[in-house]
């Protein structure tokens, strides 16, 4: 301040004077034109002290004001132009982009400081001050140039261009722990919440190892559908990262074989090995693909080229759909641009075994995953009787499994249900009394009609009380009455739950909102012949995650396949179906001696895989050919039923097919439903699909 103090009086005397002269040749320019003013000062050099002069001090002030006013104003553009640049690198700090996992070097005493990060403000000069606006009256007008030179030797001079960010700072910013400021900065950012990696065992890894809280595209749960969709996604954005959140402690599997030929095998580590034999002979994993076509979940934010990741062992109990996150039973937060919800569902239970007590639920098993695969082995290996309640696909398969074992031991297996007959609700009666005969042949013991009244366990077993009076006693107990819809997400996330079917509601498109789809059998969707629906088999699950994948990715496509079920009554008997098969609805039945050809196994022998789903060999029916030779009229009854079509009528339009032990003739029974045309006679239709040829 004294500096500028010695300088304006050294400069003072020369802008009067230069004020002074300006005035002279002002006079004499009119003298020179003739129009000099009436009164004109006459024109003499000052003497006066600086300051003096009322004239020049309004004049300093003028100035000096207008200096201060445009000094301020680029004070506060460089400051809110700054605060904007600090506000970019935050937001470019918190972007998943790279993780490091070497931890920055700490400088020591004798190193000198480390240059100021370009997202923190540079440190003032040490002769330099950051001014707050002030107002001109306070100060003397002598004292106005000096604020205004020192105003302008702090604020103007043009800064440096800031060097660009490297990604470790991006990622962690390094802070002088000596600052402040620094410590302040520290401790008001909250710390961004990491997950621990897990392998493919399911093992958590060492804590060295975090997931990243960010991922493109978020997958909930680990069935079917979630790979059918991570695998729709990386063919169609191959760089895609795609992190996959499910409570088992496996990679994604198939489940049919769960119920089927696992039961077969002749490999006694088969519940370690999880391999089996398929009906053809071939064998193969109930995996989609081997450990390493994932990639490690720590990986994933800084895979080059993206790619699949697996966080097993984890349970998402909240979702956040405005703020884009989910909480995880450890309350980590993961945040997503676009997820996925495909939570499948959970076995039902009765409520009379649910209401029996602790030890009952322990000798209960409710099938569903490789878990309960594990445990039934266990158990038919080790129990005397074991019953199956439920006469449905899971039930009668199940039946079928565990009596041909019962033909090895000395194991009793009883399967019980309200129905008549097995698979009461989808064949008509005369197809289910056939299909009961048959699982009696593999072993099984059949109890038909049979509502339970209570369970309890006496003697150590478990005596089940049917309410016609009639007492079973048993050691172990399956349950196999359906599947319940797992919507424990709909409330925290606010998604509609279908009153009628259950399971989310969506559109066309399988979307539940503008960046959540929903697939497999957690989602309801309409179908544009059959109405809304739910449907709970594995080419539905296929078909859907594959479809909900490709429109995260943009496609844009409305859910238009007619999924297809199957299931096999061990090697000799299975059947296929489309569309709506209940048992309530009118029937027609078409049916021809089988062949050896007309089985499960020679079925996969020919096309050479045992999950016979659509989905995978995808095919278009176009003006197939009938068969030419003569069909029968009416049903056949007795041992006749070697193979066959069943129409499921509603309104004279067909609505539901199955074809028993005909196979590879889907996209034909998909075309007849697609048409939805009313038919004079169906003999002609079963023609469609050869079923007299052989």
């Amino acid at each position: 301040m004294l500096k500028c103090r010695t300088v304006w009086r050294t400069l003072a005397p020369l802008a009067r004077t230069s004020s002074t002269v300006c005035r002279q040749n002002a006079r004499r320019a009119g003298l020179n034109n003739g129009r000099l003013p009436a009164c004109v000062p006459a024109a003499h050099m000052s003497t006066a002290p600086a300051g003096g002069g009322r004239e020049n001090q309004l004049y300093v002030l003028l100035v000096g004001a207008t200096c201060v006013g445009g000094a301020i104003y680029a004070y506060r553009t460089v400051k809110g132009d700054s605060q904007r640049y600090q506000d970019r690198i935050d937001e470019i700090s918190s972007r998943p982009l790279k993780t490091f996992t070497e931890e920055p070097a700490t400088p020591t005493q004798s190193e000198p400081p480390a240059a100021p990060s370009p997202a923190e403000p540079s440190p003032p000069a040490p002769d330099a001050e950051i001014l707050a606006p002030i107002e001109t009256a306070d100060l003397p007008s002598g004292h106005i140039q000096g604020y205004l030179v020192t105003l302008v030797t702090t604020i103007l001079p043009e800064p440096s261009p800031p060097s660009e960010p490297t990604p470790a700072e991006l990622t962690e910013p390094v802070a002088d722990s000596e600052s402040p400021a620094a410590e302040s900065a520290a401790a008001a950012k909250p710390a961004e919440p990491q997950l621990e990696a897990v392998t493919e065992s399911g093992d958590a890894s060492p804590a060295s190892h975090k997931v990243s809280s960010h991922t493109p595209y978020l997958l909930i749960g680990g069935g079917t559908a979630s790979f059918a969709a991570a695998r729709s996604i990386r063919a169609r954005d191959p760089g895609a990262r795609v992190l996959i959140v499910t409570d088992e402690l496996v990679p994604p599997y198939m489940r049919p074989p769960l119920s089927k030929e696992l039961w077969f095998s002749d490999d006694p580590s088969v519940t370690e090995t999880l391999r089996f034999k398929q009906w053809n002979g071939k064998e193969r994993s109930i995996y989609f693909q081997p450990p390493s076509f994932y990639i490690n979940a720590e990986e994933l934010g800084s895979a080059e080229n993206g790619g699949v990741a697996v966080l097993t062992g984890k349970k998402v109990v909240h979702m956040d759909v405005r703020g884009n996150k989910i909480k995880l039973d450890d309350d980590t937060e993961i945040s997503y641009d676009k997820c996925l919800i495909a939570t499948g569902g959970v076995p039902r239970n009765l409520q009379v075994i649910e209401r029996a007590g602790e030890e009952v639920m322990k000798r209960t098993t409710l099938f569903r995953k490789v878990e309960d695969f594990k445990s039934l082995d266990k158990v038919s290996r080790n129990v005397k009787s074991i019953t199956i309640i439920g006469g449905g696909f899971l039930g009668s398969e199940l039946a079928c499994a565990l009596g041909r074992r019962s033909t090895e031991s000395d194991l009793e297996v009883i399967q019980m249900y309200p129905e008549k007959g097995n698979m009461g609700k989808v064949l008509p009666e005369y197809l289910s009394n056939w299909t009961t005969e048959k699982v009696k042949k593999e072993g099984v013991k059949i109890i038909s009609e049979a509502l339970v009244k209570s369970v309890v366990s006496k003697d150590d077993k478990l005596e089940i009380q049917l309410k016609d009076g009639r007492l079973v006693k048993t050691d172990h107990i399956v349950a196999a009455v359906g599947l319940e819809p797992n919507v424990d997400l709909a409330k925290s996330a606010g998604l509609e739950v279908d009153s009628d079917f259950g399971g989310f509601r969506v559109n066309a498109e399988l979307q539940a909102r503008s960046n959540i789809w929903v697939a497999g059998d957690a989602a309801c969707f309409y179908d544009i012949r059959l109405g809304r629906r739910r449907v709970e088999h594995h080419d539905h699950a296929v078909v859907s995650g594959r479809l909900a994948g490709e429109n995260m990715t943009g496609a844009n496509k409305p859910y238009w396949h007619q999924s297809m079920f199957w299931s096999d009554l061990g090697p000799d008997v299975g059947y296929e179906a489309i569309g709506i098969v209940d048992s309530s609805l009118p029937t027609v039945g078409v049916f021809a001696k089988a062949t050896a050809k007309d089985t499960p196994k020679a079925a996969t022998e020919e096309s050479g895989t045992g999950i016979r789903s659509e989905s995978e060999t995808e095919h278009t029916a176009s003006s197939p050919v009938a068969s030419s030779a003569p069909s029968p009229t009416g049903v056949q009854h007795k041992d006749e039923y070697g193979k066959g079509v069943i129409f499921y009528l509603r309104d004279k339009v067909v609505v539901g097919i199955i074809l028993w032990n005909v196979f590879n003739r889907m996209p034909i029974a998909r075309k007849i439903i697609k048409d939805g045309e009313e038919h004079a006679d169906l003999n002609e239709v079963a023609k469609l699909f050869n079923i007299h040829d052989d």
